[in-house]
């Protein structure tokens, strides 16, 4: 089922899964001249917050989690990143150290582009700088809604929110899926939400109950993923009247 119409799922998603896409062959040839491909086990790091940028990464296949950790190593999760899109970049942009970390949810193969090659192909190219451009000024306005978000949501609301947002995550663009499955831990669904495990696991039981959804041991499977709008609060159809 499309959330088109339905439910605003631009405002949760980055747009940089289409700057590569048709850039001129020039302009591309340079920027992946000296790219390298390696493959990642499930929750390996892929960057640390705090190191120097030495590239970006470009996720082939698989998800990466972008995430900040306090003092006692508990974990914010900031953004789902999935296959096509970029990470990483914002650091080299910036001139500065890492200001979160990433590490793979799943197994993945992840490009990796040499940070001189990314700002001379940028320099060089207008097609890529425009994209690059346009893709940070709607991840400012995705950022802006996830605090609002966790301001004014209570956790109910934001864990029906975030298994919305993984949905999408976890659909095949590819396949018609009659079954969408939502493979991730419970501590990493409670570090999205900003909760603890165990509000987790009780709001899980309660949407079972409600028809909403079922498990199959750490995948979830939404059933009624309707319902989970409604609870959400971002029914668009809600707001046209």
């Amino acid at each position: 089922m499309s959330l088109s119409g339905i439910f605003p799922i631009d405002q949760w998603n980055f747009k940089s899964k289409s700057i590569l896409k048709s850039i001129p062959q020039e302009d591309y040839d340079q920027l992946v001249a000296h790219m390298s491909i390696e493959n990642y086990k499930k929750g390996e790091i892929v960057f640390r917050e705090g190191a120097m940028p030495s590239g970006i990464f470009y996720i082939q296949s698989g998800k990466i989690k972008k995430y900040k950790a306090d003092k006692d190593g508990r974990e914010q999760i900031i953004y789902v990143a999935n296959d096509g899109e970029l990470v990483g970049h914002h650091a080299i942009l910036a001139e500065e150290r890492y200001s979160d970390s990433a590490a793979t949810l799943e197994n993945c193969t992840i490009a990796f582009i040499p940070k001189e090659d990314f700002l001379q192909t940028l320099q060089a190219s207008k097609v890529l700088s425009q994209r690059l451009l346009k893709s940070i000024s709607h991840e400012f306005a995705v950022l802006a809604n996830s605090i609002s978000v966790f301001a004014q949501r209570n956790v109910r609301e934001r864990l029906a929110i975030a298994l919305i947002v993984l949905r999408e995550k976890f659909k095949n663009e590819h396949e018609l899926q009659t079954v969408i499955e939502i493979n991730i831990s419970r501590n990493d669904l409670a570090n999205m939400v900003g909760t603890a495990n165990e509000n987790v696991v009780r709001i899980l039981k309660e949407f079972k109950s409600l028809g909403i959804l079922y498990t199959q041991g750490r995948k979830i499977i939404i059933e009624d993923v309707k319902k989970l709008i409604d609870i959400s609060g971002y029914s668009i159809q809600k707001r046209l009247y």
